[in-house]
């Protein structure tokens, strides 16, 4: 499928290759908050193309629109609808509810991933108005958006719930972004607790679970370093993930909605992008670099103690000053 020409950052979607049908979520609606650019944009175009109904969220109306524009083309008109959004306001969140309802009649599928990328300081180097600007997205945001579209899910019986969520903090190498992460793990407990409040699966027809889009992004040539004799950039190898580079917005999506389709399974839990696409049998581009990630799903117990166990603890090597 050609990609639709247009301003957006965009790659051909197309998942036909995988798992997914075309048809997989035909008859849904999703609600994806923070769609209008990078990973937020993949979920709406992979959603669409499986066949659902989206609902494009942001407060950047002029890429909204042009979303709605090239989703209409690469699948049918009507297949996707914007609505102007701040998730960090009550109003706007209720308008983007009645908004949605209106244009589609329910909403199946919520996406929590409104974030602001900016807010990635240190702790001792930010301004505490940032991490309040964090929790106001994150936290806020996803509270709102629960509290609107999940009774009539619960009521119904029928729905999904997922939070596109990061790292507890960053380890070494990768100090920092203390501000970003501490938004996160804010949402990430209320949506693990909301997945607890509402009970099994299997009573409530309500999956919720989290999802972490790591390494996801576009790789810029023109922006790389280059080499100490200035002629040459790097050539961008493939990466342990089984990418040459970054994991393409367009491919993290289709772990999404394969996630989503499997949401009964994932229900009180969270997964990695790449766990998905191991469980998907994803056609990587350089499958001999693809490795699954250390990660697993731990228990619902080991969960609620995930925020004290922080670091090794007495007995291990802790000389260097951080969780080894």
């Amino acid at each position: 499928m050609a990609a639709v020409e247009t301003f957006l950052n965009i790659e051909p979607m197309d998942l036909s290759s995988t798992c997914i049908k075309r048809d997989s979520l035909k008859g849904e609606v999703a609600v994806v908050t923070g769609s209008t650019s990078n990973v937020g944009l993949g979920y709406v175009r992979a959603i669409a193309w499986a066949g659902g109904k989206v609902v494009v969220s942001g407060r950047n109306e002029k890429a909204g629109e042009e979303i709605v524009r090239v989703i209409d083309a690469e699948n049918a008109p009507g297949t996707a609808f914007f609505v102007k959004c701040d998730v960090t306001r009550e109003e706007d969140v209720k308008n983007l509810a009645k908004a949605a309802i209106g244009k589609f009649g329910k909403v199946d599928i919520l996406v929590n991933n409104a974030m602001n990328l900016g807010l990635n300081g240190p702790v001792l180097g930010s301004p505490v108005s940032d991490l309040e600007s964090s929790y106001a997205i994150s936290g806020r945001g996803t509270m709102l958006t629960i509290k609107e579209f999940v009774p009539a899910m619960l009521e119904r019986k029928h729905g999904v719930v997922v939070y596109s969520t990061t790292q507890f903090h960053y380890s070494p190498p990768m100090i920092g972004g203390a501000m970003y992460t501490a938004g996160k793990a804010a949402a990430t407990s209320i949506t693990m607790s909301l997945a607890n409040e509402i009970g099994p699966y299997e009573k409530t027809g309500v999956g919720v679970f989290c999802m972490i889009p790591a390494g996801v992004g576009r790789f810029d040539p023109s922006r790389a370093p280059v080499s100490p004799d200035g002629r040459t950039r790097p050539s961008n190898p493939p990466s342990s993930t089984g990418f040459a580079g970054p994991i393409p917005p367009e491919a993290n999506a289709a772990g999404l909605v394969y996630a989503i389709m499997n949401a009964g399974k994932l229900h009180c839990s969270g997964i990695s992008v790449i766990d998905a696409f191991h469980e998907m049998k994803y056609p990587f581009p350089h499958p001999e670099a693809a490795k699954p990630s250390d990660m697993r799903r731990i228990n619902d117990r080991e969960l609620t103690l995930v925020f004290r166990n922080m670091g090794p603890g007495f007995g291990a090597d802790t000389g260097r000053g951080y969780p080894v």
